[in-house]
């Protein structure tokens, strides 16, 4: 309910909800967080990531916006901790939560995907031996 105002707020002309994706400056200045800011926010809220263009300017899609101007509108009520705006962030826009990966599980996952590629290269080289004579 609450991401439906938010988005009403951020993109209520017409040009705005065209556009796919916004400049770094364009989401500062739309959501009043300055680049720092934003920056750190990258890093303590996983589901928010800048996408680079070639020249490595930061975007984000407008998905990305409304969250930025929650998370703002979140900390500035300063009721919730980092973790509870997270969960909150995740509950409103149907976020998936990631389950942590123990890991020595991970790490046999990695080895059994390197062995299995490891047999698929082994088997081309023999096919290409085979070929050769």
């Amino acid at each position: 309910m609450k991401k439906e105002t938010v988005q009403t707020k951020l993109f209520n002309d017409d040009k705005a909800k065209v556009k796919l994706v916004y400049k770094l400056d364009e989401v500062s200045r739309t959501t009043g967080v300055d680049a720092a800011t934003l920056s750190s926010w990258e890093e303590e809220f996983p589901f928010l990531n800048a996408g680079l263009t070639g020249s490595g300017e930061k975007f984000f899609r407008q998905q990305d916006v409304a969250i930025i101007a929650r998370i703002k509108e979140l900390m500035a009520g300063e009721t919730l901790t980092t973790a509870g705006i997270k969960r909150k962030i995740e509950d409103e826009f149907g976020l998936v939560r990631s389950n942590p990966v123990h890991p020595e599980r991970l790490r046999k996952a990695l080895n059994n995907v390197r062995d299995n590629l490891q047999d698929i290269v082994s088997t081309l080289d023999d096919g290409r031996k085979k070929g050769r004579k």
